[in-house]
């Protein structure tokens, strides 16, 4: 009688130690069972918990503007009359201070170089406030259409644009405002489009 007590105590304390290693088992040599996604398994007093634990590259990181891009700049409207001409092919940088430098294809006259500052203002979005600076040494023969012949200057541009999910374009709209010496404002809205130049770029690229 005193045998079979002893067999079934023996037996019961393995069952009870059987049952007790089982979770830490299952958790710790079971590497091809499903585990939830994007979470993991934490053992606390109480029983197992399942804890949120967000992934480092299932994290969304906003691309930055800052760099230098290939820009160009499509007029929709001259003086609020409707046209469809590329107005300006520039070579821009955004630098990580929040101010912008362009070396513009326009005529010197209508300044060539100028200046920004910006500001993101949402997910992946900007706006710019930029100046050229333009003088009363411009040419007064230039051709209609240019931004004031001959210009007084500061001629204002102004940019709303969007980043690419990629990073490497970004899009938008812009406005130009540019008096002459006259004080007549020559304006033009449209829309602006950007590629990224890397140390890959090559002239054919631009």
């Amino acid at each position: 009688m005193k045998a079979n007590f002893r067999m079934l105590a023996a037996t019961f304390g393995a069952l009870v130690v059987a049952l007790a290693c089982t979770p830490l088992s299952w958790a710790g040599c079971a590497p091809n069972l499903a585990r939830p996604t994007h979470s993991s398994w934490f053992v606390q007093p109480g029983g197992p918990t399942l804890l949120e634990a967000a992934l480092d590259e299932d994290r969304d990181h906003d691309a930055s503007i800052v760099g230098m891009w290939h820009v160009t700049f499509t007029a929709k409207t001259l003086n609020g009359a409707p046209v469809d001409m590329v107005i300006d092919n520039a070579l821009v940088v955004w630098h990580s201070d929040h101010t912008e430098i362009m070396n513009s294809g326009r005529p010197a006259q209508d300044g060539d170089f100028c200046m920004g500052v910006w500001e993101q203002v949402g997910r992946s979005e900007y706006k710019l406030n930029h100046f050229t600076w333009g003088g009363n040494d411009a040419d007064p023969n230039a051709p209609v259409g240019t931004v004031g012949p001959p210009s007084a200057g500061p001629t204002q541009v102004t940019e709303h644009v969007w980043l690419s999910r990629d990073g490497n374009h970004f899009s938008g709209t812009f406005t130009l405002a540019g008096p002459d010496t006259n004080g007549v404002v020559t304006s033009f809205t449209g829309v602006v489009t950007a590629t990224r130049i890397t140390i890959h770029t090559k002239p054919g690229d631009l």
